[in-house]
């Protein structure tokens, strides 16, 4: 399956419908005072690019975002496919165009917050895959059962932060 992966604007239906889908996802799996969504509203700020993929037929499949925290950290967020897609790709697709614009844009590390290995395995093998490596909370995230926190350097020599 070809799929193209773009900037684009987060204020479209079916990328609203992505963003619907993904909560719909997360909200059983920890309390909500444990899940950090963005809107789409939020995502469409001037610090966050959101990448959609899409199928030939122009159909969205999935979603991620990187946020600019700061001139040399980036994160990672909002990263989905539709279920009926995954296994193909979709979200590696995605991952890579996220860190190539952070790249573009100069920053050294990558940070990111997902669920728990035992409830979301295959975004953990997608992140360790990618070059993420394992990392205690950072930003304001507090320390949970519920969150795993990863962090992948973008400058060659850089060891991972503490």
């Amino acid at each position: 399956m070809a799929v193209s992966v773009a900037i684009e604007t987060p204020l479209q239906d079916d990328v609203r419908t992505l963003v619907a889908a993904l909560n719909a996802h997360l909200q059983p799996l920890s309390p909500p005072e444990f899940q950090f969504k963005l809107t789409v509203e939020q995502m469409a700020g001037a610090d966050t690019s959101v990448f959609v993929a899409r199928d030939e037929s122009g159909q969205a499949l999935g979603i991620g975002a990187l946020k600019v925290h700061s001139e040399t950290m980036g994160e990672v967020k909002r990263m989905f496919t539709l279920p009926a897609v995954r296994g193909q790709r979709v979200g590696s697709a995605l991952l890579d165009a996220i860190v190539a614009l952070a790249r573009s844009k100069g920053l050294s590390v990558l940070m990111l917050e997902t669920g728990a290995a035992a409830d979301m395995p295959e975004a953990h093998r997608l992140y360790t895959r990618s070059g993420f490596v394992p990392r205690g909370p950072f930003l304001d995230y507090p320390e949970s059962q519920w969150s795993a926190f990863f962090e992948m350097p973008l400058t060659v020599g850089v060891e991972p932060a503490e």
